[in-house]
């Protein structure tokens, strides 16, 4: 029995998942709830940046100068840029482990994210973009990745759900920033520049936090570095009893440390692994499930500002309601923690998405600002539980050794058709519409529900190692 009350059940687990099932054992520690909170800062510094050249757009337009063209291409190309960086870094962090790979991808998109506030045309405002987003492309899947592996199963889905609430404050954020900042300048520099300034160095300041967090001791297990993963399974438990580190200490109830255990064996890794049994149809369900919910999710928080603007509503003030739509973000993710281990996840992303398609209509036929506001805010709520509901979920459905390569892999395939949308959207935007733009965004959420409910496995309070023997 823990000194909260937990009690910590089950028989002493074999060598090959013993410091899974010592983590999975423990109440939360303070390394665990520190780890989230950084992780959220993280988190609310990639949805920051996210969202800022969508926010941002009307603004460039008139900044820059820039052709409809010209400003596809800018919303294009940080979506680009994250899908090559998932890509790249996601099997790195399997190969390299979480940590490695989760500094990596915040210092680029420091640097790139600065070198954008200086950026003099449309050619360097998109080469800066697209590196930011390389670095930006595997953060959300890490994100999910460390946290599932660091966290114990009874608790992983709330504490997943706290660090996106953490980083969901930086939507909002973007737009009431960008609402006061944008109108003026600050010691001769345009307020706009200064809203890559502000991403830049808070990245920087969560990478210099993220330097003292253990790596993943399920990772380090996988790998065979035995005694390493050991080593932070023991901090774990001597937070979890309230007692000074000292590994020879004999402690009630905790699962005994014994002699390393082999090296894991080898197994098949890489993008290749997960289209192969038994994996395949987990996999195609998340190909899937990408690629629509990126058109429902995405699309609307890309395109409000436009579409507030051809509601003939002007910049300052479209930024304004853009902000105040914005607020659902961080309020639907914090009504989500309540949600996530009381409901099973596969069953709460589909009926979040579907209700993500009624109010994403509704607000289409809108045509006063107090319905464009209440219908946006709806929208945006229901939309977080559904996005913590499905990257706490896209983690636990792959095995240690595959989850990063699985959920960056076909989290990939949303910052791709991320990057074609502006192509496809703005053009309907333009030429038939708010309507028909919200009526696509209505059937892409409807293939999510379906594609979900029909293939998706129940995962909610599953041991990871059990549910992916």
């Amino acid at each position: 029995m823990s000194e909260t009350g937990e009690e910590l059940p089950g028989p002493r687990p074999t060598p090959a998942r013993r410091v899974a099932e010592r983590i999975d054992r423990l109440p939360v520690t303070r390394t665990q709830r520190r780890a989230t909170v950084v992780v959220g800062l993280g988190l609310f510094f990639e949805l920051y940046e996210l969202f800022l050249t969508g926010v941002l757009s009307s603004v460039l337009v008139g900044e820059l100068g820039l052709t409809k063209a010209e400003l596809a291409l800018v919303l294009a190309s940080t979506f680009i840029g994250m899908f090559v960086g998932a890509l790249v870094l996601g099997p790195l962090a399997d190969r390299l482990g979480r940590r490695g790979a989760f500094l990596f991808n915040l210092a680029v998109y420091s640097v790139f994210s600065l070198l954008g506030a200086f950026s003099m045309n449309a050619v360097w405002l998109v080469v800066a973009r697209f590196m930011a987003g390389v670095g930006l492309g595997a953060e959300l899947p890490l994100a999910d990745t460390y946290l599932t592996d660091l966290l114990p199963a009874r608790h992983r889905g709330r504490y997943i759900a706290r660090a996106y609430t953490v980083g969901f404050i930086g939507v909002p954020v973007v737009g009431f920033v960008a609402h006061w900042v944008t109108a003026t300048s600050f010691v001769g520099v345009a307020g706009w520049r200064w809203m890559f300034v502000i991403g830049s160095l808070g990245a920087f300041i969560v990478l210099l936090l993220r330097r003292s967090l253990p790596e993943s001791p399920r990772w380090l297990e996988s790998v065979g570095r035995t005694g390493e993963a050991e080593a932070i399974a023991t901090r774990l438990e001597d937070e979890a009893y309230d007692l000074p580190p000292e590994p020879a200490r004999a402690v009630p109830d905790r699962v005994p440390t014994a002699a390393p255990a082999p090296a894991a064996p080898a197994v098949r890794t890489g993008v290749c692994a997960l289209f192969a049994r038994p994996y395949n149809k987990r996999t195609s369900m998340m190909v899937v499930f990408h690629v629509f919910q990126t058109i429902g999710y995405y699309g609307f928080g890309t395109m409000v500002p436009l579409v507030l603007t051809a509601k003939g509503y002007p910049i300052s003030e479209s930024l304004l309601y853009t902000g105040l739509t914005y607020l659902g973000y961080p309020i639907g993710s914090a009504l989500s923690l309540p949600l996530v281990e009381a409901v099973e996840r596969k069953t709460l992303v589909v009926w979040s998405g579907l209700a993500m398609a009624a109010f994403g209509l509704a607000f289409g036929f809108s045509n006063t600002m107090l319905l464009i506001v209440a219908w946006g805010f709806l929208y945006t709520a229901v939309s977080n539980v559904f996005s913590n509901a499905y990257h706490i979920y896209q983690a636990e459905i792959f095995p240690t050794f595959l989850r990063s390569t699985g959920a960056s892999g076909t989290y990939a395939l949303s910052r791709l058709v991320t990057a074609i949308m502006p192509f496809v959207l703005v053009p309907v935007l333009n030429d038939d519409g708010v309507v028909p733009l919200f009526a696509i965004m209505c059937v892409a959420m409807v293939v999510v529900a379906v594609d979900v409910s029909v293939l998706g496995p129940r995962t909610t309070g599953l041991r990871l190692e059990a549910f992916n023997a």
